[in-house]
């Protein structure tokens, strides 16, 4: 398996492993009339000098993919921390070793750009995930809140 910079040719297989995610809730699909949104949102994304889009694949075929966002913080003396988000293996692949794979390069990742923290959240109703990410050393230390605008 390869884990590399997501490329424009990777965004149709990369919003489609979101789109067959029942738990996400997040209503993606690959379709017309959305390809615009995931194109700009793209478009952000690899201008960013803070936030990568990373893909996992397995003989050409993209099988998961995450997202590490930098921060700078003010608080804890300046320290810079890293969040990981969309997080996502492609369903037939999973329990094969490719999450650890992939969490262990984004942590990587972090620590070569000065990252103090890897911080992360997931679905209240990702249990199994839950379990995952504690098996793999993270710990539940805050209750987030989210609010539509």
């Amino acid at each position: 398996m390869e884990i590399r910079v997501a490329t424009e040719g990777d965004l149709e297989a990369v919003v489609r492993l979101h789109e067959a995610d029942a738990l996400g809730g997040h209503g993606d699909a690959w379709t017309p009339e959305t390809c615009p949104a995931y194109e700009a949102a793209f478009a952000a994304i690899a201008g960013s000098p803070d936030t990568d889009l990373y893909v996992a694949v397995e003989e050409g075929v993209v099988v998961g993919t995450f997202q590490l966002q930098m921060l700078h913080k003010l608080t804890d003396r300046g320290a810079r921390k890293a969040v990981l988000e969309s997080v996502q293996v492609r369903a037939d692949r999973r329990s094969r070793g490719l999450g650890a794979r992939m969490i262990a390069e984004a942590e990587r990742l972090a620590r070569a750009r000065g990252a103090t923290a890897l911080q992360l959240t997931s679905n209240k109703r990702r249990t199994d995930a839950h379990r995952f990410y504690e098996r793999h050393g993270y710990a539940r230390s805050h209750e987030g809140f989210r609010k539509a605008l």
